[in-house]
């Protein structure tokens, strides 16, 4: 899932993160002026809302590493509230194998946690997972 990628004096940190169908592919590169690109577009351009964008940098805000890193995020699947999840958890777990040190805040912060809810399938004779057609006793 996490990966170091070292080529040519180059140092990057992989994570992924998932949350609901969303899917957040995230490097970190150090040595950054701390800005977020999300599918090539400034974080303030992709999310809208103060809230999901504090949802994305709640992890570096913890650590406060927020001017060391760079980082580049390819987030597919969802809509956005999920893609801000799975982008927390693919930052949280790429900061994890830049520094070993910041492993015990983000875990006891939850944000190494997978968030494993997902959408109930729906069932035969349903109208979705759980809603049943109108009872009628006559």
């Amino acid at each position: 899932m996490a990966k170091k990628k070292e080529a040519s004096k180059k140092v990057q940190y992989l994570g992924t993160g998932r949350r609901k169908t969303s899917v957040a592919r995230v490097r970190l590169i150090p040595g950054g002026e701390g800005q977020i690109i999300i599918n090539k577009k400034a974080i303030n351009d992709y999310f809208t809302t103060d809230i999901q964008q504090i949802i994305v940098k709640q992890p570096l805000e913890l650590v406060s590493a927020t001017d060391k890193f760079d980082i580049f995020v390819n987030v597919y699947g969802g809509g956005i509230t999920g893609q801000a999840g799975a982008i927390r958890l693919g930052i949280a777990r790429a900061l994890v194998l830049a520094d070993e040190e910041y492993k015990a805040p983000l875990k006891k912060a939850g944000y190494l946690t997978r968030d494993s809810r997902m959408k109930e399938r729906k069932k035969y004779g349903l109208h979705k997972a759980r809603k049943a057609p109108q009872f009628s006793k006559r």
